[in-house]
């Protein structure tokens, strides 16, 4: 290690926590040019203690937390950069994944139960290598009986009557779902909010009053991005919502306190990084559209991943969807600063489908294989694939839809699939994109994009001539932990991150534009609108056990008895032609 005089002065810098589904990372960025000088990246276990359970360690989390800061410090060291530069740590994290502690003890009562998430991205690009998962957290569904329970309590059982408040649909994915099944089937969560000695937080919460001192004083708070994600948070008060936690059966005094994205909530109290402000605090969606700089009314980012999240900026007032988009708060840069709102859509599979064609069906051995086989052949030759594995989500919302791929002629081969692979993730982007569109009223003229899947230069350039606008993709891949970077450096009392359009530092890029004529684009687009109403539907009775069930349809059972009259018809003809030979002869 050099000896501190010959450390490097950088100016100010800022550090992030990147908390998400499957690894912790720590990154340091310097303040004046936004550029990565560090980091550090831990994996996280999940378990899957029963079919459709997803969950996470608390503690695991927080260690990961602890040893990322401490490497990523040695490296720093290591480097000749002084640490006593880092001015602010801001944090990101997963969104709805939903725990309760004990504030006396500083315990976990229970696991936190995982959210929908876009997953490691499945390809290693930037300074960053993600480790795929070969299983999907996209949703831990052991709350539908609640969810059930909760909608039939409605008008009309409407999964959309909070939405008013919320700007979100009664559903598995939000945090209060999650936290009302915590206290009807954990014992000690139930136990602990009775006494009340239990603490309610998405994992931003958690971290922060673990890292500002926990049981010894640490801060209980969450920001404005990821309350609006748990269903008890009112988007219009900025606030909780005494009636939204009356019909949930939730005690306010187990929330958190909400605050900006952007201010001092506490400092560092242990560790190489003791007494520095932790002052940003963001959901991943919200810290990738700010890392992205998407500040104004209309601009909107892509975060290509095992899924796809798209989020647009709708300005400082929330913009109901009538197409199955989301509503919620992009973000808050202050105590005093209004709110920005965005809409929300998701794709389900993305990335994922690169993971299919490797580990079920063979075709590639690697994601990097994709875009070569794709390349190689330049079209889908009619080929159209709906990747509707569980069903459509946004903006169709069809749970009964299958996958198919359609299309096919004896000329199509492995990469005429595989470029319809890459298709149908910039599809799936493009409608979504539409309804964004027809909700706001206002045309999208370029998308802002990131995640790992970006590395695939043919997928962008497929995105660019699909959705008839350039795509932006930034040259440093890690704008989610830059987005809360610039929120921690600019808060006030640290302000060293200036975040007015004018000082924001020149981020290089690369722009693909579309290089089709918007005829054709239609067209693949219509085509792929058509097998998509082919996947429809396709899940319309659960199978049965009992085989007598099969003929309780009448055109099939008609279909299997009379198949059988014919074949014993068969035998006996050809028994009886048998006999007329023995006679002959």
């Amino acid at each position: 290690m050099a000896g501190s005089s010959h450390r490097i002065t950088l100016g100010p810098l800022v550090a992030a926590i990147d908390q998400g589904t499957s690894s912790t990372r720590f990154l340091v960025f310097n303040s004046k040019t936004a550029e990565l000088l560090s980091h550090h990246q831990v994996e996280i276990k999940q378990s899957f203690p029963k079919e459709g359970w997803v969950e996470e360690d608390p503690k695991e989390i927080l260690q990961s937390v602890y040893e990322c800061m401490e490497r990523t410090c040695e490296k720093l060291m290591q480097h000749n950069i002084d640490i006593s530069n880092i001015k602010a740590i801001g944090v990101t994290n997963q969104r709805e994944t939903t725990l309760v502690w004990d504030k006396e003890t500083g315990e976990p009562l229970y696991n936190a139960i995982a959210e929908m998430s876009p997953q490691p991205s499945l390809v290693s690009t930037g300074v960053i290598h993600h480790q795929t998962k070969q299983i999907s957290l996209w949703l831990d569904l052991r709350t539908q009986s609640t969810v059930e329970r909760l909608i039939n309590k409605t008008p009309g059982r409407n999964k959309n009557h909070l939405r008013h408040k919320t700007g979100l649909p009664i559903s598995t994915y939000f945090s209060a779902v999650k936290l009302r099944w915590l206290m009807d089937n954990v014992s000690e969560v139930h136990e602990a909010v009775m006494s009340h000695r239990a603490m309610f937080g998405t994992v931003d919460s958690w971290l922060i009053w673990c890292l500002t001192g926990g049981k010894s004083g640490g801060v209980h708070c969450t920001d404005v991005t990821n309350a609006s994600r748990t269903m008890l948070f009112n988007i219009h008060t900025m606030n909780w919502d005494p009636e939204l936690c009356k019909y949930f059966g939730i005690p306010m005094e187990i929330l958190p306190r909400v605050r900006s994205s952007s201010e001092i909530y506490g400092l560092m109290k242990s560790g190489a990084l003791s007494g520095i402000p932790i002052s940003g605090c963001l959901g991943d969606q919200s810290a990738a559209l700010v890392g992205q700089m998407c500040f104004k009314d209309g601009q909107a980012k892509n975060t290509y991943g095992t899924g796809c999240f798209l989020l647009r900026n709708t300005g400082s007032k929330p913009v109901m969807s009538d197409h199955g988009l989301l509503t919620t708060v992009a973000y808050k840069l202050g105590r005093d600063k209004p709110a920005c709102y965005a809409l929300e859509g998701s794709v389900a599979i993305a990335g994922a489908v690169v993971r299919w064609l490797q580990d079920n069906l063979g075709i590639i051995g690697s994601s990097e294989e994709l875009e070569k086989l794709a390349a190689s052949v330049g079209t889908s030759y009619g080929c159209y694939f709906v990747p509707a594995f569980s069903g459509l989500y946004a903006p169709y919302w069809e749970p009964s839809a299958r996958g198919i791929i359609c299309g096919l002629t004896q000329f199509t081969n492995k990469s005429h699939v595989a470029f319809a692979a890459l298709e149908a993730v910039c599809f799936q982007t493009r409608e979504i994109l539409d309804a964004m569109n027809q909700d706001s009223g206002i045309p999208l003229n370029q998308l802002q994009v990131d995640g790992g899947m970006t590395s695939n230069r043919l997928l962008m350039q497929l995105q660019a001539d699909i959705l008839c606008i350039p795509v932006v993709k930034p040259s440093m891949p890690e704008t989610t932990a830059l987005g809360a970077a610039m929120a921690a450096g600019a808060a006030e009392g640290v302000s060293v991150w200036s975040l007015n359009p004018e000082d924001l530092s020149e981020v290089t890029s690369e722009k693909f534009e579309p290089q089709i004529n918007p005829e054709e684009s239609e067209f693949r687009y219509a085509r792929w609108k058509k097998a998509v109403e082919k996947s429809k539907n396709w899940e319309t009775t659960q199978p049965s056990s009992d085989p007598g069930v099969i003929f309780c349809s009448i055109p099939l059972g008609f279909y299997i008895i009379g198949s059988m009259l014919m074949l014993i018809g068969a035998r006996y003809i050809t028994g009886q032609c048998t006999f007329s030979k023995l006679l002959t002869t």
